[in-house]
């Protein structure tokens, strides 16, 4: 059957409308998400500009401060009117530096969509400079000038104390500026803890938390105020690389605190292992001091744990081969689940003493400074600490020199 030509003309007619429309909708829509990405980007964008006095023609440059080394992100020359702007993209607050010279720089912290105008001069471009239009870079700016004050005021008394060295009276004289040096340190140790504790979310405490009096000296020493920006920031900005950084940090010194406490606790209580007394499957409690007599394991796991269940297979044939010879072994399980512990020790067949007190065990595992786990200390017969975080053939290697 043929169709007529008219009839074949008026379904392309119809095909091309068709098309037409869909074309329509289809253009539509890509410029519904031009539009959307377009704002997507600007939302991400920020600008740093400003007015530098004495600098018509002079090079300034932009560099983002990494937790290593600063990165070199722009550069331009400042024009005859002293004016620069640099243009940015960040989807959290970055800290920046805005270069004359590697000597001569402003910290800035920078947010998405905002718009920071900085006004300076040569040749105090870093000393003395006005900021406006973002509310973290003008937190740094309240942070550097508060600190070189305190320097300025710190260097001039210890130019003092040196011209009038030979001076008579310069012991009494000396005690003065002692105190006003001690004053000066304490001011400013008070205004950045108090800094930090207000500001627990700006990612401008991690300046705070950096800023030193010289390259051996924190401004804060406080522990107490390390934790709370770290916890603080790390739950607002994890991708942060100078958040974690300062998270981490603040972790290895609370490490180091806690072995302190743990060494202080050892020295004046006489004992190099801190007794630990937890129930174990049927409820009756046992003290690791009544293993005294015996070289034993002091074991950190949990049933959850598929390294701990790894490592029971180790301890089991250590056990089986120098138990009769005076070692054993006291298992702490940091479990909550009382019938998947007891499960996790029948399929694993383990035989030796297991406590817990399914909240955790958290008195021995802070008494212990226990980081990770599985964890481990060997103690001789006398409770001393022997060696720590015994895994795998090393074990075996340590109790076969005690034992063999």
């Amino acid at each position: 059957m043929r169709v007529p030509v008219r009839q074949l003309a008026d379904f392309a007619d119809f095909l091309q409308a068709k098309n037409f429309k869909q074309m329509k909708k289809i253009f539509g829509l890509l410029c519904i998400v031009a539009i959307l990405w377009s704002c997507s980007k600007e939302k991400n964008n920020f600008t740093i500009s400003g007015v530098v006095t004495n600098a018509e023609g002079q090079w300034i440059y932009l560099d983002e401060l990494k937790v290593d080394l600063p990165v070199r992100l722009d550069s331009m020359k400042i024009n005859k009117r002293g004016e620069f702007k640099f243009e940015g993209s960040t989807n959290y607050p970055r800290f920046y530096l805005l270069k004359m010279s590697p000597s001569n720089f402003i910290t800035l912290l920078a947010d998405s969509a905002e718009h920071i105008k900085v006004s300076a001069g040569l040749p105090d471009f870093s000393l003395n400079y006005t900021v406006e239009g973002g509310e973290g870079a003008k937190k740094v700016q309240e942070l550097s000038m508060m600190l070189n004050h305190t320097l300025s005021v710190v260097d001039s008394l210890r130019t003092i104390a040196l011209i009038h060295l030979k001076d008579p009276d310069y012991k009494e004289q000396l005690k003065k500026w002692n105190q006003e040096y001690e004053m000066a340190v304490q001011k400013q140790v008070d205004f950045s803890t108090k800094f930090v504790r207000q500001n627990p979310f700006s990612m401008a405490t991690i300046m705070a938390c950096y800023q030193k009096f010289d390259d051996n000296h924190y401004v804060i020493q406080d522990l107490q105020s390390l934790k709370i920006a770290a916890s603080a920031l790390k739950t607002v900005y994890p991708n942060s690389e100078h958040v974690n950084a300062l998270y981490n940090n603040t972790m290895t010194l609370i490490r180091r605190e806690q072995n302190q406490k743990l060494q202080a606790f050892i020295e004046e209580y006489g004992l190099n292992s801190p007794d630990i007394v937890l129930p174990n499957m049927n409820g009756e409690e046992v003290a690791l001091s009544s293993f005294r007599g015996k070289v034993v394991l002091v074991h950190f796991w949990s049933a959850l744990d598929r390294n701990s269940r790894f490592q029971n297979d180790v301890l089991k044939a250590n056990f089986k081969k120098y138990r009769s010879k005076g070692f054993d072994i006291y298992q702490v399980s940091i479990d909550t689940d009382k019938e998947i512990w007891k499960k996790a020790i029948a399929d694993d067949g383990l035989t030796w003493t297991n406590v817990g007190d399914m909240k955790g065990s958290n008195s021995a595992l802070i008494n212990y400074n226990v980081q990770l786990i599985p964890s481990n200390y060997l103690l001789d017969k006398e409770g001393n600490v022997l060696a720590k975080n015994l895994a795998g053939p090393k074990l075996d290697e340590v109790l076969s020199r005690i034992f063999d």
